[in-house]
């Protein structure tokens, strides 16, 4: 088994989902590259794009459909003006046309170009998508793709990450590896992972790009904070991140620029109850940033990104364990976690239910604050398994297939959980511990296997079908 680079797990996305807005964008663009690579743009008469399973049944809420667009428009989520999101997806439908690779005018229909097949599932993953161009000459060219979680992306012979996989000189593809190696080489758990990621770049490259995570963190939260009113979709959520900011700070407290919030945060009066609904605000902060078509940071999945987000604010602003060098080990544990779960169970709801998202990521934010606060690689990964233990057999069930209802809220839940989980790990023995890591990780992937597929991003059961809202 190859390995996985961290920053394949933690990285920037768009919302609201990486695996029904990132993944079929991702997928656009691929299929762009294999016209490219077939034939040329210029030679293209129609294209044709049609999601199915879960894609379809959640695509209008997630927006599958808008990232289809802006994807064959040759838009890169990475550096598209998100405020123009919906001006430029109001155009293509106004015109019935797109400029395909931001290159060539073609004839594109809503609703015949781009299909929402809600009564079929493609075999291979339950959100697959098929998109078919086709040229001047009448020849056709079609790919399937499927969207398998955390914006990756797979076609039934190889997956968007094979391209980054690699052999790193002490493998972890299981907790107990990073046991071994750790002991072995007598380091922590981050230098294993740093001597790893060597592997894809140089130490000074993976810091750089670390504290490039964490700007754009403290830019997210910071968007969120400070936007009021209500979110997008039709069910009419409010925004309560900028009113819990204002409430927390107090009326008096006044600033411009993100630097100087930030320090009214530091300065604020550290008590329980004011830092748990600190933490609260962040994750809120982030997820309802996400459900607005934002840049966020995917950790591992979108529905998922607030969770590091808020326990890293958390570190830096009410504990001791503040600095760049911290921030840094703090992501580069929390993502090899995650790869854990990627390569042995899953990180997309559609398999696995909000266990696979919000589970994984307060796993990974638990992990990465026990390496900050000095835990051992044992108790590092025992405070990921606590976190994942109360979290399995979690559900995805979003009420009008929006990533709004129940999960902004479960962010914050997942936030919480990871600090607790940390807390207990650190004052533990894992020689105690009666549950291991790869045994969770196990155990999650038996329970989505064995989930019902009305609970895996399908609004077909759960708070979707009790809330008794349509798809908005």
């Amino acid at each position: 088994m190859e390995s996985i680079s961290i920053f394949e797990i933690i990285k920037v996305g768009i919302g609201p989902s990486s695996s029904h807005t990132m993944g079929p964008w991702n997928a656009a663009e691929l299929f762009l590259d294999l016209i490219r690579k077939k034939h040329k743009l210029s030679d293209v008469k129609e294209v044709f794009v049609e999601f199915y399973g879960s894609l379809a049944k959640t695509g209008i809420g997630h927006g599958t459909d808008i990232a289809g667009m802006l994807g064959l428009s040759g838009e890169n989520f990475k550096t598209i003006d998100t405020t123009k999101i919906t001006e430029k997806i109001a155009a293509i439908k106004s015109a019935n046309s797109l400029k395909l690779g931001g290159e060539v005018e073609i004839p594109f229909i809503y609703g015949h170009h781009l299909i929402l097949n809600m009564t079929k599932s493609l075999d291979f993953h339950p959100n697959g998508m098929v998109f078919k161009a086709v040229f001047n000459d009448g020849l056709e060219l079609e790919q399937d793709y499927y969207s398998i979680g955390g914006g990756f992306v797979a076609t039934q012979e190889q997956t968007s990450v094979d391209k980054v996989l690699t052999r790193t000189p002490y493998p972890c593809h299981h907790g107990k590896d990073v046991l071994l190696n750790c002991e072995k080489l007598g380091l922590s758990f981050s230098d294993l992972i740093y001597l790893n990621e060597e592997s894809w770049r140089t130490k000074q490259e993976t810091q750089a790009q670390a504290l490039y995570i964490w700007e754009n963190i403290k830019d997210c939260i910071y968007k969120g904070v400070n936007q009021e009113g209500v979110l997008p979709g039709g069910l009419r959520v409010a925004r309560r991140a900028a009113g819990l900011n204002r409430k927390l700070l107090g009326e008096d407290k006044k600033y411009k620029t993100r630097e100087q919030w930030y320090q009214l945060v530091d300065d604020a009066e550290e008590n329980f109850v004011n830092i748990n609904k600190w933490v609260t605000c962040f994750a809120l902060a982030v997820n309802e940033e996400n459900a607005n078509f934002g840049r966020i940071i995917t950790a591992p999945t979108n529905g998922a990104s607030g969770i590091i987000p808020a326990v890293l604010m958390y570190s830096q602003a009410f504990t001791e364990f503040t600095g760049n060098d911290k921030i840094i080990r703090f992501l580069l544990v929390a993502g090899e976690i995650g790869t854990l779960f990627k390569k042995n169970a899953t990180i997309s709801a559609a398999m696995g239910g909000c266990q696979a998202e919000t589970g994984v990521s307060s796993a990974m934010a638990a992990a990465g604050l026990t390496e900050i606060m000095g835990g051992s690689p044992g108790q590092v990964l025992m405070a990921a398994e606590i976190a994942m233990e109360h979290h399995l057999g979690l559900t995805c069930d979003p009420v009008g297939g929006l990533v709004q209802i129940p999960c902004i809220e479960r962010n914050s839940m997942g936030a919480i959980k990871a600090i607790t989980a940390a807390n207990i790990a650190i004052e533990s023995d894992p020689a105690n511990a009666r549950v291991t890591l790869d045994e969770v990780i196990q155990t999650m992937w038996e329970t989505a296997k064995s989930m019902n597929n009305r609970f895996k991003e399908t609004s077909e059961g759960g708070l979707a079908i009790a809330v008794n809202i349509a798809e908005c």
